[in-house]
């Protein structure tokens, strides 16, 4: 199958460049309070920087996004092993996911693309023959609607999510730790040294995970706190204060000072894993030949708890036949005026 470029255009001059291959978002141009567009995703200039080793960029992750422990889980009295690719663990589908495989798209407008995948039974270990549909949609707000949708032939799971990179000042060489952050949560899920989640729902009151207010990305990610060690930095679920499933709740707003962009995060999932880019190093080059550093770019991603099939206490993410999986992220843009 051929791997293709897609643009959207909404009347208001933003644009949103998505690919076939791993229904990766490679680009988001959208303006500054001086009205200047610029690329505010991390990526590659040729579509071959997909097609090699990167951090998920852009990406459509699953089966499951984020992590299952030891690639291990139960269902229905029979248990599965999952590949394993992130140590002992699973991590965001496997050897191959989701955003290593081509899609088939359909152009639907000028501002709304349909891609659609089937994952056989079996793949990675998974139970079920998977049929996955991503809308991405360009709204006139200058929001990028995801609209998730898989049905299944026998009982799986899924957790599904977009792995963009964010750097709101539109340039790569620049850290995101003066970017102010905030996330509509009272409690996360503290994990393991191999970042799986103990169980425990902890309160974020007088700890660095704290960012009910809008609150600098660098303020406190160098303090001396245990799980900020095990994850290098930011690498976190946090628990959302929405208790209507499928309410589209504000998750996050994120502002960069010196751009003036703002970003909001709706979602009707209960989780949002807000990444830090801990693990960008300079390894990866970039658009415009740029090293991504550490801190380079943020990962705000909307799902369901990392390890549910393995924590009877969070929310499921089994899927039945005969129901569908539905997950909708808005990633709306605007600007401030200071």
């Amino acid at each position: 199958m051929t791997t293709e470029v897609f643009t959207l255009k909404n009347a208001q001059g933003a644009e949103v460049q998505i690919t076939n291959f791993g229904a990766r978002v490679i680009s988001i141009k959208v303006p500054d309070r001086d009205g200047r567009l610029g690329d505010v995703v991390l990526g590659f200039d040729a579509l071959a920087g997909y097609k090699g080793p990167n951090p998920y960029f852009g990406g459509i992750v699953g089966r499951y996004a984020n992590r299952i422990a030891k690639g291990k889980f139960t269902l229905g009295g029979i248990t599965y092993q999952l590949a394993t690719n992130d140590r002992r663990n699973h991590l965001h589908g496997g050897l191959k996911g989701f955003d290593n495989v081509v899609w088939t798209a359909r152009l639907d407008s000028p501002t709304q693309l349909d891609l659609t995948y089937q994952s056989p039974d079996g793949d990675e270990g998974y139970p079920g023959t998977l049929l996955t549909k991503t809308t991405y949609s360009l709204t006139e707000d200058n929001g990028l609607a995801i609209d998730l949708r898989a049905t299944t032939d026998k009982p799986t799971v899924v957790n599904l999510a977009n792995h963009s990179y964010f750097n709101l000042t539109g340039d790569g060489t620049k850290s995101t730790l003066n970017h102010e952050i905030l996330i509509n949560a009272d409690r996360f899920t503290p994990t393991d040294a191999e970042s799986i989640p103990t169980g425990e729902l902890a309160s974020v009151a007088g700890t660095p995970f704290d960012f009910r207010t809008l609150t600098p990305i660098g303020a406190r990610i160098a303090e001396k706190d245990q799980q900020l060690v095990y994850g290098f930095g930011y690498d976190h679920n946090w628990v959302l204060n929405k208790t209507d499933p499928t309410e589209l709740f504000l998750a996050a707003k994120v502002v960069d000072p010196s751009s003036g962009r703002q970003l909001e995060v709706l979602t009707t999932e209960p989780g949002l894993q807000f990444y830090s880019g801990n693990l960008l190093d300079g390894s990866v080059t970039g658009k415009g030949g740029i090293r991504y550093a550490k801190y380079a770019g943020i990962c705000l991603e909307t799902q369901h708890f990392p390890d549910s099939p393995n924590q009877p206490s969070f929310p499921s993410t089994e899927l039945k036949p005969g129901q569908e999986y539905y997950h909708r992220v808005i990633y709306r843009f605007s600007v401030t005026k200071s």
